[in-house]
Order: C-alpha cells, then sequence, then structure tokens
C-alpha cells in the first residue's frame, strides 16, 4: 500500500528534576550542597531512509515520546540524559506543524532534524549557594519537552516525471527506460501509485523518473486518482508528457494534451513554467494516412520539444533519454523547500494561559506556555536574554503587569527568575 499523507503525533522526553542534597562527612567540615542537575531530555529526531518510499510504517504507529532526562542525585550527580527518538521517513518528506500549517523541514538525504527539543533538566541545589545563602533546601525542576501533532507529507525527489490521461503508455516507457517493474496492464488506472526508476544515460549520467498515475479532466479538484500524486512532480526538473499519438482509446492527441496542461496549470501555474518535453508514444500503431502535423505544430507553439517514441518496440526511446539527461545538465537542482517555522514560533503564546499575582512588590507571572519558554532561556547568553524580552513584549505580559500596577523597581518572579522591572 502506497501511503503519502499523514498525521503523527511526537513528544520530546522531559528534563530530570535537579536534586536537594548535603555532603556530610565525619572529617569534612565544609561539606555544603551538592544536589547533582537533572538529565536532559530527548530529542525527536528525523532523518531520511533512502530505503524507503512510502510512509506506511506510520499507518498503525502515530505516537512516538523520547525518553525523559533522569532526576538529579547526592555527591553532584547528574541525571542520565533521555535517549533520542529517531524517526525514518523516506527523502523527501515535508513535515509541517499541523496547527499552523508552516513547514518545518524538508528531510533530505544525509541530513537529521530535530523537530521537537527535549527539556533541559533542573539544577541542583549546589548553584543555589552564596555566601548568604550557604544551606539552599531548594532545586530548580526540570522543563517539559515540546510536544506537536505533524503532518508529514512525501513529495519524491525525482528529477523527471512522466504525466499524461489513463493509458498513454507512461508505465511502459518507465520499464523501458529503466530497471523498474511498474504494473503494466490494458485497463485504465492500472497505476495506483506513482513507480521512481533510475534511468543510466551513459557515461556514469544516470537520473531519476517517476511515473505518475494518470490524470483526467478534473484531477486537480480530486477528480480521479490525479489530485492524490500531482504533489510528487512538484519537484521535478523536467516534465515527460506523454500522449497517445495513435488514438488507441478513440481520444484526440490534441484534445489529450490540452487537457493534461489545464489540469497541471489549475494545479500550480508554476508547473506550465518548467521544461517539458511531449512524448508522442504507441508511433508503432499509426494508420499509415495518419496526419499529426497539426498537433506537432501545436506543441511546438507551444514552446514544448516533441519526440516519437514507441514503448512497444523501442523505437525512439535512447534519443529521448539523451536529450532528457542533456536538458537535466541545463536545469537548476531538485527543489528543496526552506522551513517556514521560527524559532519564536516554536513556543505557542496563550495570554488566557498566563496569570499574574502581586504579593507586596513582587509580581508573579505563569502559564504552561511561559514555564516550557523558560526552559530554552540561557541567561548567560545576550541573544537568548533578547529573544526572552522579545517574547515578553509579544505575549503581552508586559501590559499586564502594568495592568497590575508594577512600578519602576518592583520585582518580577517567574519561576524562581526574578528581575527588576525597569520600563
Amino acid at each position: 500500500m502506497f501511503i503519502d499523507l499523514i498525521e503523527i503525533e511526537v513528544k520530546a522526553g522531559d528534563g530530570g528534576n535537579g536534586a536537594i542534597s548535603f555532603r556530610r562527612e565525619k572529617y569534612v567540615p565544609n561539606g555544603g550542597p551538592d544536589g547533582g542537575d537533572g538529565g536532559r531530555g530527548g530529542n525527536v529526531v528525523f532523518y531520511a531512509d533512502p530505503g524507503s518510499n512510502t510512509l506506511l510504517a506510520f499507518r498503525y504507529k502515530r505516537k512516538f515520546a523520547a525518553e525523559n532526562g533522569q532526576n538529579g542525585m547526592g555527591g553532584k550527580m547528574h541525571g542520565k540524559n533521555g535517549e533520542d527518538v529517531r524517526i525514518p521517513v523516506p527523502p523527501g518528506t515535508l513535515v509541517r506543524d499541523r496547527e499552523s500549517g508552516k513547514l518545518i523541514c524538508d528531510v533530505g538525504d544525509g541530513e537529521e532534524y530535530i523537530v521537537c527539543r527535549g527539556g533541559r533538566g533542573g539544577w541542583g541545589n549546589r548553584h543555589f549557594a552564596t555566601p548568604t545563602r550557604q544551606i539552599p533546601r531548594f532545586a530548580k525542576n526540570g522543563t517539559r519537552g515540546e510536544a506537536k501533532t505533524l503532518t508529514l507529507e512525501l513529495k519524491m525527489l525525482a528529477d523527471v516525471g512522466l504525466v499524461g490521461l489513463p493509458s498513454v503508455g507512461k508505465s511502459s516507457i518507465l520499464a523501458r527506460i529503466s530497471s523498474a517493474k511498474p504494473k503494466i496492464a490494458p485497463y485504465h488506472f492500472t497505476t495506483l501509485s506513482p513507480n521512481l526508476g533510475v534511468v543510466s544515460a551513459g557515461e556514469g549520467k544516470a537520473f531519476v523518473c517517476a511515473d505518475v498515475p494518470g490524470l483526467i479532466g478534473g484531477a486537480s479538484e480530486g477528480v480521479g486518482l490525479g489530485l492524490a500524486f500531482l504533489r510528487h512532480i512538484d519537484r521535478c526538473r523536467l516534465i515527460l508528457h506523454v500522449v497517445d499519438i495513435a488514438g488507441t482509446e478513440g481520444r484526440d492527441p490534441s484534445e489529450d494534451f490540452d487537457v493534461i496542461n489545464r489540469e497541471l496549470g489549475a494545479y500550480s501555474r508554476e508547473l506550465l513554467s518548467r521544461k517539458q518535453i511531449v512524448v508522442g508514444n504507441k508511433a508503432d500503431a499509426l494508420l499509415p494516412d495518419a496526419d499529426l502535423s497539426a498537433f506537432k505544430e501545436k506543441v511546438r507553439a507551444a514552446g514544448y520539444d516533441y519526440l516519437e517514441v514507441s514503448a512497444l518496440t523501442g523505437a525512439g526511446l535512447t534519443e529521448l533519454v539523451h536529450q532528457v539527461a542533456a536538458e537535466l545538465e541545463k536545469l537548476p537542482p531538485l527543489i528543496k523547500y526552506e522551513p517556514e517555522y521560527s524559532e519564536e514560533e516554536e513556543a505557542p503564546v496563550d495570554a488566557a494561559d498566563t496569570v499574574v499575582r502581586r504579593e507586596n512588590d513582587t509580581f508573579f507571572v505563569e502559564g504552561e506556555w511561559l514555564y516550557n519558554m523558560m526552559g530554552r532561556i540561557n541567561f548567560d547568553d545576550r541573544e537568548s536574554v533578547a529573544y526572552f524580552q522579545r517574547m515578553l513584549l509579544k505575549s503581552g505580559i508586559i501590559a499586564l503587569l502594568e495592568e497590575k500596577g508594577i512600578r519602576d523597581g518592583d520585582t518580577v518572579n517567574i519561576y524562581d527568575f526574578e528581575f527588576d522591572f525597569i520600563k
């Protein structure tokens, strides 16, 4: 079964809590706190599996969770970091955040992507010892790992896409020019899923060709199988538009040509600007008096190259392969989609979840999203602190504090991190 669109849930591990512990030894007069830090929670990591070309593995397992970090222990012992959960997907898989619809990553060969980061381990009480506070009886809890619902969308990595109406011979051409073994039969929609084949063009040259299931009129609106698989030619650098020039199905080649280009344009206007070669297949079945001059002129007037082949006899296929290889050398590389998900969007702001309460001249600010964000802030790093300040403004926390009557010099406490308010 071929699956190229699916939703899954992922959860990174929570950070371990810091330990509250004190060193007590008979002959060590200056013991003091020795609570260790909690371990980091495991990340959720996506990577490309070159041997896979479908998302079928996610049909029955849709929830993935990384290991939590262990709590810290006495003797300054650091808790064990949680194990990452590593998720293999086919090359060319787009990972999107379902809630926002934005692209997180485009998984390519040899690359790994951290989609959800594990929570940071909490500090043990040894970090809080000062000359005036020598017996800190508190430690910091670990932060929660990120959790997301993701949409996985597979867009195959192919240089060339074979498109056309049903039964024009796309699968037969792919079987002839590559080692792929697609199903071939004399009825419509024999191909129910895209097939990939590696085509050798001699002298060490090769390219990947995808056979897309037959399109029909209305495919861009969901008619037939076309809409489900049009996504697989999004990345193709060159399109081979296969037409049955012998009219063995009782159709007119010129009308077939118009139908397919209309559907490609309706799905994406950008597809029509791609390099396209029109392949007139079934030349062996042409009648002696067949006149294709008007059709050929129409194709060339549209700015496309034209070649006649026969998938049955193999005529013209060698010339087709060499022409495709020559064209690919002139074309830009495969499309790589850029992430749309910025760091600041990783912490969803929920104003309704934010609570501000006042105790004398100290203002306590709490919220689930804020708790998670605090775990990612490094207050020793200038850029991280600047990000923290931007989030306070963006989330409306500063406005909430002003509504509560905060004044310059008052203390703000956000999960044990305190600072003086200065407008």
